[in-house]
């Protein structure tokens, strides 16, 4: 088949970090040739970039592999549950016909080439990638260990993986190893990848590795080129954003690096992600909740409450400390939107510790909350522990916990009736105009609904990407209704709306 005529589609399952990584391998494909899209429809193959964080999300990857060997493509698996399980997962599932784990990525047009005439391509045995990297983090850096999302190569004509950047060359002459996959006006930034952090009832370090930052100038031009294609909001993710830094000798580069993203032209807004409540410090929450064009949106990972339950999950905190951090945010930006998630029925969880984070829940006043009830995940420690919740109690806390949640982030949302929120429009369809306040985040908190009124916005004038400032008139749930109110920042009209680049 003529190289020019190969088509893959490139369907990402799971977080946003995952879907930084497939624009880094549609970047690869696209320069060596391939068509890339994402949709199945057509395709000689079909890539998933697969989620092994839970159960259900393994359930998914698996149903979409499925799904995608039925269209009667060849069917590759990558990703974080493809890299966990390796040749475990290609044994128990030979609709697919590859199984990719993260060292593949530079000679991804390879595989796929290769899966295409029918070759065979041997799964990789899983290892603990915590263990290709030095202890130290600051000796991590020049490693060679493949770390999906900090690439700075690109793939010449054949396939093969070609340099075109050495240490010395400054980040703003490097490619932006990235080709976008959607129209959309907001975009993932890849601050580092892995965790140093031990959480007993987490996987994710073993498969993903330890803690590496991406250096600020490479950041900063990555997120110039992003707003050349015309993103207007960036949102800042890694498995850890607090720890951002440490491994480049400063602990407060983000910090440093927030008022510099913001400033870049064709932003409207900066959202970090991903923060650990034990190491977000004073000078970072001042720096999310005062800098202009940054959110003031605290996305923290607090998982329970309780003090004994969060030493059992090998994390700090208490009701108290949590409380604490949360005011002391609001006390700077009193609109601020916080959002966390929880596990009940942890190991050791009594009655007395599920009512402690009843009472941390119902007094945080949090806008958006994701409740798990949990389960043994391989690998984890808290898996091997003593003092297992009964299946019939994790299951009532889990439903009462998750009426509770709806109810208090439904009056969160009440709260903000009246007051003046800045919405950047994500879709119109002509009759329907969607975007989100500062403290939605995609995908995870809710949208706000703009609907006309007296006001001094055209509706049918607005376009994906516009900053407008909007009065709150009703609610659904944690989603708000808004009648806009001023232009804020138009998105330029002359945007491209999809922007390839591969070096």
């Amino acid at each position: 088949m003529p190289e020019n005529g190969r088509r893959v589609a490139l369907l990402t399952l799971g977080c946003a970090r995952n879907e930084v990584d497939s624009e880094e391998l549609a970047a690869r494909l696209a320069a060596d040739g391939w068509q890339v899209s994402t949709d199945g429809e057509g395709a000689d193959v079909v890539l998933v970039n697969t989620c092994g964080f839970v159960e259900k999300a393994k359930q998914d990857s698996i149903d979409t592999l499925l799904a995608a060997a039925d269209t009667g493509a060849k069917v590759v698996a990558a990703g974080c549950m493809a890299e966990r399980y390796g040749n475990e997962l290609a044994k128990s599932l030979p609709e697919a016909d590859a199984v990719l784990g993260f060292d593949d990525y530079p000679s991804i047009s390879a595989a796929l080439g290769s899966v295409l005439r029918g070759e065979k391509h041997d799964a990789h045995t899983p290892r603990d990638r915590r263990k290709l990297l030095p202890i130290a983090p600051a000796e991590r850096r020049e490693t060679g260990v493949i770390v999906p999302g900090h690439a700075a190569f690109t793939n010449d004509s054949r396939g093969r993986e070609a340099a075109v950047v050495d240490s010395a060359t400054p980040a703003h002459l490097r490619p932006v190893l990235r080709h976008r996959l959607d129209k959309s006006p907001v975009a993932s930034l890849k601050l580092a990848s892995g965790c140093d952090r031990r959480c007993s009832f987490c996987a994710i370090p073993a498969f993903r590795g330890s803690f590496v930052s991406r250096t600020p100038d490479e950041l900063l031009a990555e997120a110039e080129w992003l707003a050349g294609t015309g993103v207007r909001e960036l949102v800042l993710v890694s498995e850890n954003s607090t720890s951002y830094g440490k491994d480049l000798g400063d602990p407060r580069a983000l910090e440093k690096l927030l008022p510099q993203l913001a400033a870049i032209k064709g932003l409207v807004r900066v959202r970090v992600s991903y923060l650990q409540p034990a190491e977000t410090r004073p000078g970072l929450v001042e720096a999310i909740a005062t800098t202009p064009g940054v959110a003031p949106y605290f996305d923290l990972s607090f998982q329970h409450s309780s003090e004994p339950v969060l030493r059992r999950m090998r994390r700090f905190g208490s009701t108290e400390r949590f409380l604490e951090l949360l005011d002391s945010a609001r006390k700077l930006a009193p609109e601020a939107g916080a959002r966390s998630n929880f596990i009940v029925g942890f190991p050791g969880e009594t009655r007395a510790d599920y009512e402690e984070l009843v009472r941390f829940v119902s007094e945080a006043r949090l806008d958006a909350i994701g409740v798990f009830d949990y389960s043994d995940e391989d690998g984890t420690e808290a898996a091997t522990m003593d003092g297992k919740v009964g299946t019939k109690t994790i299951r009532g806390r889990y439903d009462r916990m998750l009426s509770l949640v709806e109810e208090l982030c439904g009056q969160r949302a009440e709260e903000r009736l009246g007051s003046l929120v800045d919405v950047l429009v994500d879709t119109t369809d002509g009759r329907t105009v969607e975007g989100r306040a500062a403290h939605q985040a995609p995908e995870v908190d809710g949208s706000t609904t703009l609907v006309a009124g007296e006001g001094g916005v055209d509706l049918g004038a607005l376009h994906p990407g516009d900053l407008v400032r909007a009065r709150v008139t009703g609610t659904e749930g944690v989603d708000l209704v808004a009648v806009p109110v001023e232009m804020i920042d138009a998105a330029s009209a002359g945007r491209p709306a999809l922007a390839v680049v591969a070096g």
